[in-house]
């Protein structure tokens, strides 16, 4: 049995197709652990949503930015973007289905010596905290509340966190970190402006990987989100978003002898601007 995961999809099923099948991977054996990102930008965002949720628990799944955007998108509580892909998802016949499949998966997720969450972990987290915090989340987006939880989830406030949040708050700030945080402040402070590469950190921030002291440093941490840092191994970080959606490649890794897997892509996005 093999466990092999993957970066950032964005609708690009059939370069998943051709990665899972140049790894010769099986549903019945292996499993497949996917970063989040699985929808939006792509052209085939639906075959990747029917496809995963077909395998069944051979598939571990933690939501990104993307995921919930079109959970947010399905409810209307967000307008869509220029560049958006969504439409076949949203009149699919079984849209229901794959929302509520989508809606049950988890935000972090740790198994032995490894976590996998889309954007990262603030510093002052330990993977145990992390663990039962983005619990919170998934029991909102798994229970009565959804709807509400999905309309007041969109901004960026607060920029810090705080162990006294509470409501709303509290929920926002766990699932922007988890989901699209790139470079925070050595006290956990979010900044969302900056899009680049490492080196392109404001005054006063860090990759939130590079900052002394991170609490979550004993496990691995698996990674996507952030595209212009491409496939690398860090300070017990491994990041998978190669950017298979802006012509870079769709990347896999064995976790249990790290061998890397990938498959060079051709450009999909439509536009400059990775999110």
């Amino acid at each position: 049995m093999s466990t092999y995961a993957v970066g950032d999809i964005q609708g690009c099923y059939a370069e998943l197709s051709q990665l899972l099948e140049k790894v010769r991977f099986d549903p019945a054996s292996d499993r497949l652990w996917l970063v989040g990102d699985l929808v939006n930008r792509g052209p085939d965002s639906l075959a990747v949503l029917r496809f995963v949720r077909s395998l069944g628990a051979a598939a571990t799944v933690v939501l990104g930015n993307h995921d919930l955007y079109l959970l947010m998108v399905a409810a209307g509580f967000r307008k869509r973007g220029k560049d958006d892909t969504l439409e076949p998802v949203l009149r699919a016949p079984d849209r229901e289905e794959l929302l509520d499949w989508l809606a049950s998966r988890k935000l972090f997720h740790t198994e032995g010596r490894f976590a996998m969450v889309h954007a990262g972990l603030l510093p002052q987290w330990s993977i145990a905290q992390a663990r039962s915090l983005a619990s919170e989340v998934e029991s909102a987006l798994r229970g009565p509340g959804r709807q509400v939880f999905l309309s007041r989830l969109q901004g960026n406030d607060p920029h810090e966190w705080r162990d006294d949040l509470e409501g709303q708050d509290r929920l926002r700030v766990i699932v922007n970190a988890m989901t699209r945080m790139r470079f925070c402040s050595p006290s956990g402070r979010l900044e969302f402006a900056h899009k680049g590469p490492v080196d392109s950190a404001p005054e006063g921030f860090l990759p939130w990987f590079a900052v002394p002291g991170r609490r979550s440093l004993a496990h691995t941490v698996l990674c996507g989100h952030w595209s212009a840092l491409g496939y690398r191994q860090v300070s017990g970080v491994v990041a998978l978003d190669s950017g298979c959606l802006w012509g870079g490649a769709l990347t896999a890794m064995r976790l249990e002898d790290g061998c890397i897997f990938q498959l060079p892509c051709s450009a999909r996005g439509r536009s400059k601007s990775r999110v």
